[in-house]
């Protein structure tokens, strides 16, 4: 574990390019200068500004002008060293920039070209003094960002408002808020050859599982690609079930969300440039579960849990098993049901398999339209939708109000599952079930069923069973599965995710 961890600090000082060829022991001042220009040339908003602080110390303060906080700069680093005219020689300056009594700034000292490069390219001052071989860099980086407001798709009544923005920096400081311990790690990566793109591991040492770790690890470090734009990119690339229609990664844009992974032994990865954090390992029923069950009354939670299992069920099946009913078993429906969809039916020129695939297809585009069309004209998508849907539809004689309403429940109840990548699985599977329940009735749903839950019975997340703690069977964890118990008895960590420090208090025995 020591080993694979050292050599991860490796991974993360070390760059994706080959070494440089040329050192600046081996080059003069102009030479350095030079090629740094040549190296950078083209790029509008860099500045090379000359300075003469001592009287053999020619030096140049290299900086991008967009990417920097250019008060700090002023104030901290161009003043002092204007100041410092007394300086005998181009050392005792670097040993002053450097020792910290120039300046408060902390720098680093950088004998790379490559690497002075990559720090100017990342926010950082580069300061050349004439006859050293050392140049010094002085991180000063400020990028514009939003601030941080509530979340926008893990919405909560009760409980913190906060979500995750933009810059890597300002998410992990909403992160220490909450979570003041020594063994909270981070490891760092730098990800994408062009992007240079800020990663973070994050995990609870003591609680994780060191072999997960490792492999997450590894999946990091084999990273080769030109860019990492935001968090599905890395997700991507680490996710070892790709044909698999249910996610093995949660994505979450709440601080108390990836706290509270956290602390049951999981995985957080974090990319600079997206609101959205990775957790792994995740099961079905981690996903089932929305941070509001823990702010909320735990008869209230448990209850809105089973109505949330309840609904679960309903958006994949109900259309299926409509088709299936109406199609192939009539007997089952009471007389006068019957009757009134028969009724209702009977002027409609398509079978119900068509009708209800019809309805789906235009429910989902309406759904879509909603997303992406610009907010304010989302009310006129919507009050289009329901004269389609609702009224027109059904007067033309296109579709049954019976399917209307079926559809209609079955958009609602899709909308109640806590995790949109999860959602979004079941109504991929919706399809399928269609079809199968429209040409074998019953029997196809049943076939249906069996070959999603062998799939969900083999399926694993980073080794964990996806449908822990069902199967296999662990009652002890059932505590926080199908209700929630209060959280003096919440006495252990989940079993699945391989916490090597099980007890979480000790209060009440369970």
């Amino acid at each position: 574990m020591f080993k694979w961890m050292h050599r991860q600090h490796q991974h993360v000082t070390a760059q994706r390019q080959q070494p440089a060829s040329s050192q600046t022991n081996e080059q003069s001042y102009d030479n350095v200068l030079e090629e740094i220009q040549a190296q950078l040339r083209h790029i509008a908003d860099i500045s090379y500004q000359q300075l003469h602080p001592g009287k053999d110390s020619a030096c140049t303060l290299i900086y991008i002008e967009s990417i920097i906080d250019k008060s700090i700069l002023y104030d901290q680093i161009i003043k002092p060293l204007q100041a410092a005219g007394q300086a005998a020689t181009g050392e005792e300056l670097m040993s002053a920039a450097l020792g910290g009594s120039l300046t408060s700034v902390q720098s680093v000292s950088v004998t790379d070209v490559k690497h002075a490069i990559a720090g100017i390219l990342d926010g950082s001052a580069a300061l050349i003094v004439d006859n050293l071989t050392a140049m010094c860099l002085f991180p000063l980086s400020k990028y514009s960002q939003r601030s941080i407001s509530e979340a926008q798709n893990e919405v909560l009544i009760t409980g913190p408002q906060e979500a995750f923005v933009e810059s890597i920096n300002a998410n992990v400081s909403l992160i220490r808020h909450k979570l003041k311990h020594p063994d909270f790690k981070m490891i760092k990566y730098s990800l994408g050859e062009y992007t240079q793109t800020t990663t973070y591991l994050m995990y609870i040492e003591g609680l994780c599982d060191p072999d997960t770790l490792q492999q997450v690890g590894t999946k990091l470090s084999e990273i080769q690609i030109d860019s990492i734009l935001g968090s599905n990119y890395v997700a991507e690339f680490i996710d070892h079930e790709p044909l698999s229609p249910f996610p093995i990664i949660q994505f979450t844009e709440r601080p108390d969300t990836l706290v509270a992974s956290l602390l049951e032994g999981r995985i957080g990865i974090m990319v600079d440039g997206a609101p959205q954090t990775l957790i792994v390992p995740v099961t079905f029923f981690s996903l089932m579960q929305s941070p509001e069950d823990y702010f909320q009354q735990y008869v209230a939670s448990t209850w809105i849990r089973w109505i949330r299992f309840f609904f679960v069920i309903a958006s994949f099946l109900v259309p299926s098993i409509y088709i299936a009913i109406t199609t192939f078993h009539p007997e089952m429906i009471p007389s006068d049901l019957l009757t009134t969809i028969a009724a209702a039916r009977e002027k409609i020129p398509f079978p119900a398999l068509a009708e209800v695939l019809i309805m789906e297809l235009t429910f989902e585009g309406l759904r879509e339209a909603g997303i992406r069309i610009p907010r304010p004209l989302g009310q006129t998508v919507s009050i289009i939708g329901a004269i389609v849907i609702g009224q027109a539809a059904v007067q033309a004689g296109v579709v049954s109000a019976p399917t209307v309403i079926v559809v209609s429940i079955t958009g609602i109840a899709s909308f109640i599952i806590p995790h949109f990548e999860l959602g979004l699985a079941f109504r991929l599977l919706r399809f399928p079930l269609l079809i199968m329940g429209g040409a074998l009735g019953l029997y196809g749903i049943i076939i249906g069923m069996f070959i999603m839950y062998w799939h969900l019975v083999t399926l694993r997340s980073f080794g964990v069973p996806y449908l822990y703690p069902l199967a296999p069977l662990v009652l002890q964890d059932w505590k926080d599965v199908f209700w929630r118990v209060r959280w003096p008895k919440m006495n252990k960590r989940p079993y699945s995710f391989g916490s090597n420090h099980e007890q979480r208090q000790q209060t009440e025995d369970e």
